[in-house]
């Protein structure tokens, strides 16, 4: 089941599940039931993180164009405060940040279109998260907002405990650094009349 998650082209996605008294099947993924739910991906890579303890916050990740990715992000251990930000000029969410609970009982998995930044806090120890990836990863286009930017004020639910040395060093937004022109088109381009 898609629902939108209010930023123009992302959504929650909650697992069809089929059980009985042996357990259950889902479909993770299946190609024709995004493109129905407007929420086209093409995997190119998956990817895994693994975070030893509470309080862990990786983000704010994207890349530019023309290696822009989609990703959509699934907890399969322990829980995560997943985040969204759009950094989409012609996006009618332009700036806005989306946050959510995904963990191991919920299931629940985020969509996060191309020209938004995506990043999580660990909300309990030993917590693994699966990405499917639109793009592969490509070192050159890749950027970061800092967690903590004012311009954005992201109500992350702690302050972490955990942050890594790039993670810290991202600079304030700035425009031009953060190549947001890269994603002008994005938001009408693949979101329709949302954008």
């Amino acid at each position: 089941m898609f629902r939108k998650t209010g930023l123009v082209g992302s959504s929650l996605i909650d697992l069809d599940i089929k059980g009985d008294d042996r357990g259950f099947f889902a479909r993770v993924f299946c190609d024709d039931e995004f493109r129905r739910a407007d929420l086209p991906l093409n995997i190119a890579q998956i990817n895994t993180t693994w975070s030893a303890r509470a309080g862990t916050l990786r983000g704010m990740h994207y890349q530019l164009e023309p290696a822009a990715e989609i990703k959509v992000v699934r907890c399969i251990r322990g829980s995560i405060w997943d985040c969204i930000l759009d950094l989409r000029p012609n996006s009618k969410t332009f700036g806005k940040w989306f946050g959510e609970v995904l963990s191991a009982q919920n299931r629940r998995m985020m969509y996060v279109p191309k020209g938004c930044a995506h990043g999580l806090m660990t909300l309990t120890d030993d917590v693994e998260i699966i990405y499917l990836m639109g793009a592969a990863y490509s070192p050159s286009h890749e950027r970061g907002v800092r967690w903590n930017d004012p311009y954005f004020a992201i109500a992350w639910p702690n302050e972490p405990i955990e942050l890594s040395v790039k993670d810290a060093a991202w600079p304030s937004f700035d425009p031009v650094f953060h190549g947001i022109e890269t994603f002008r088109n994005l938001a009408t381009e693949e979101l329709g009349s949302d954008g």
